[in-house]
């Protein structure tokens, strides 16, 4: 899935560049304590967007205190599709998602309550129509909402990972 990607910008190729070779280095990519052991790990995020509108669902992740995509870490043994379509159905109360490739590959060291450790998110694309209801998990999240692209645009992105927009600009792209 790593090199299947085509990168979208010189970061994107760094951080393939350097998961390829955390791949060859480790037998050991999932995390298995809690927030950080190992300090580097394997994420799954999943991108809702509404393929009419192209407006883009993100969580208020109550322990990162940002805008991410919904999504998890990736279990013992657990394919990176496994975890989206587990992720989207724990945190949204969707059963039914299906996604393909990963579109987007990123190394982000973590920010918030759980700040300290390294997570290689691949992202996921799903498409979904904004009118579905969702469950959202109360827990996890202080708030969960569709966003249009102008507001996107307009907004503070000191509050998104710091790699949405560079993911929304390669979801645009021709092709994807």
């Amino acid at each position: 899935m790593v090199t299947a990607m085509d990168p979208v910008d010189n970061l994107e190729a760094e951080h393939q560049a350097h998961v390829r070779s955390w791949l060859v280095s480790t037998d050991d990519v999932f995390r298995r304590v809690k927030p950080a052991e190992p300090p580097e790990h394997l994420v799954s995020y999943v991108v809702p967007v509404d393929p009419a509108t192209g407006d883009v669902l993100l969580v208020d992740h109550v322990n990162a205190r940002l805008w991410l995509p919904p999504g998890g870490h990736v279990e013992v043994g657990e394919h990176p599709a496994v975890t989206a379509a587990r992720e989207i159905s724990e945190e949204l109360g969707i059963d039914d998602a299906t996604v393909g490739e990963p579109l987007f590959l990123t190394v982000t060291r973590t920010v918030g309550v759980d700040a300290g450790h390294t997570d290689v998110s691949l992202w996921f694309v799903l498409a979904l129509n904004s009118a579905r209801s969702l469950r959202p998990d109360q827990g996890e999240f202080a708030a969960v909402r569709w966003w249009t692209r102008a507001e996107l645009e307009s907004a503070d992105r000191s509050r998104f990972d710091p790699h949405l927009f560079r993911f929304l600009g390669k979801l645009r792209r021709p092709g994807f």
